[in-house]
């Protein structure tokens, strides 16, 4: 027997989060805060209810995880996706309230498949690893700020702030290291993930962190998640050059990087590149294809549990 999903509309905000019930056609409110939200999670049926809300960064965390633990499914959507689809319905105007509504009747349309709940290691490696890109990329700065300066005192406090963020720098990963080390599911897969050419201890900690799907999904649905798979630009008699667009921009760049060490450590990765580049004129496009197969080569070793073969 097909029971009849209620999709809740739930728009996210820093500091409210705005509900729609179809079944009641009331609006809530609620404050965004964890003892709120496991109050609602808790009025709701994991049997019947089926909660819609819009990926916005860390702000739906205290809701994703109060569903968990009530057993209520949930899925996030792509922003854009959401609003598109609430102007196609001739929603234009843009208010909370509104956006809750529409979230609610894009589940009611699409039925969308329900997220993975929320892991919490995961969840806190995603976060380490966002705090070790931040470093990085300070650093990085600095050695450009270092690569500019003549004065010897300005030289000599750049100097100190890089050997302070590489002391950050190590910290963060040790307690990284020790987080995955702590959980061996997530070691053994690290492990599987850097037999591959070209992912070292950093790719593979990116896509365990931010890419909890790898595994689970086809290969298309992975190179469209991540943003590596080339959509069609054709109209009549044009054919347009296709091009990748969306995804998730971290995941991209690490792949990007690891292409090259594929390209350096495996023949066959090597042949694939120099053909489809002799082919298209374009070595960018090349590394990009050279990434999309690496990444359906690491999808599918994290399916089978196997290492790279």
């Amino acid at each position: 027997m097909n029971i009849q999903r209620n999709f809740i509309g739930c728009d996210i905000g820093k500091r409210f989060i705005d509900v729609f019930d179809p079944v009641s056609g009331r609006h809530m409110r609620l404050s965004n805060e964890p003892a709120t939200l496991e109050a609602f999670a808790a009025g709701r049926d994991g049997d019947h209810d089926f909660v819609v809300l819009e990926a916005t960064g860390h702000h739906d965390r205290a809701l994703r995880h109060a569903l968990a633990v009530h057993g209520i499914a949930h899925a996030r959507l792509n922003p854009m996706q959401a609003r598109r689809f609430a102007q196609a319905c001739g929603r234009l105007a843009k208010t909370d309230r509104i956006d809750a509504r529409s979230l609610a009747a894009y589940g009611a349309t699409f039925h969308p498949s329900a997220d993975a709940p929320p892991c919490a290691r995961r969840e806190r490696l995603a976060a380490l690893a966002r705090r070790r890109d931040q470093l990085v990329a300070t650093r990085a700065v600095e050695r450009r700020h270092r690569a500019e300066a003549f004065e010897a005192d300005i030289l000599a406090d750049i100097e100190a702030s890089i050997a302070a963020l590489d002391t950050r720098i190590q910290a963060i990963e040790a307690v990284i290291a020790d987080e995955l080390d702590a959980d061996s599911a997530l070691a053994s897969q690290a492990e599987r993930l850097m037999s591959a050419p070209g992912i070292g201890p950093v790719a593979a900690l990116t896509l365990i962190a931010h890419m909890p799907e790898l595994g689970c999904i086809s290969p298309k649905a992975a190179a469209a998640l991540v943003g590596l798979a080339p959509f069609n630009d054709d109209s009549g008699q044009r054919s347009g050059r296709r091009s990748i667009a969306g995804g998730r921009s971290r995941l991209r760049k690490a792949l990007y990087m690891a292409a090259f060490g594929a390209i350096r450590a495996n023949s066959r990765f090597r042949h694939f590149y120099t053909t489809l580049a002799a082919r298209s004129g374009s070595k960018k496009l090349a590394i990009i294809a050279v990434a999309r197969k690496l990444l359906i080569a690491l999808n599918a070793m994290t399916r089978d549990q196997t290492a790279f073969r």
